[in-house]
């Protein structure tokens, strides 16, 4: 289905096996489930929202955040004021979230095109009795630019959008993440491969 479904599947094993170990006797021994943190990035249009939530129906006990709502204004400024904000923002949500005992998957979205994004909302995050699924979407280019021009068509995204997106999709091939290409899969089938993978 997915390129490299074996290496990923090995490396999430693997990952949540070296966590057991380093916690020793932690919540999981204790009879509780650590909670799931799922940071999912992609470039604009290739389908995280609704993957993310197909991925909140099906996981159950689960609560979702797109980072764009944290700075949906108009007009849109994007500075060293609002960037430093918008950060702010999500780590003080996801970390209400992650301190609610009624959640036991958090999935948070956002475009999170460079490591020093992901790792710095990483680094604010409570993670105590975590696990963290770092994971990106990718696509073929031909299959984001059919996206975003539907998106054009239906009067979603504006045009220029598309050159923005494209550029900025092979970056995602440089992060310390899980890569699931999404090329010719619903987000229903996406969300199950997250859950069953990654």
């Amino acid at each position: 289905m997915y390129n490299g479904r074996n290496e990923v599947t090995n490396t999430c094993a693997y990952s949540y096996i070296q966590d057991i170990i380093s916690l020793g006797q932690s919540e999981l021994y204790k009879g509780k489930c650590m909670k799931q943190i799922y940071l999912i990035g992609g470039t604009m249009g290739v389908g995280k929202t609704v993957t993310c939530q197909q991925l909140k129906a099906k996981l159950g006990n689960s609560v979702y955040l797109d980072g764009d709502w944290c700075w949906d204004m108009n007009p849109f400024v994007v500075n060293e004021e609002t960037k430093k904000m918008v950060v702010k923002n999500i780590t003080g949500v996801l970390n209400n979230f992650i301190n609610c005992s009624v959640y036991n998957h958090i999935i948070f979205s956002w475009v999170m095109d460079e490591q020093i994004i992901i790792n710095d909302l990483i680094n604010r995050l409570n993670l105590e009795g975590c696990t963290i699924h770092k994971i990106s979407l990718i696509c073929r280019p031909a299959v984001l630019k059919e996206h975003l021009e539907k998106d054009v068509e239906n009067g979603i995204r504006t045009i220029d959008i598309i050159d923005k997106a494209m550029g900025k999709l092979s970056k995602y091939l440089l992060l310390d993440t899980l890569k699931v290409d999404v090329s010719g899969f619903s987000p229903d089938e996406t969300a199950v491969h997250i859950m069953e993978n990654c």
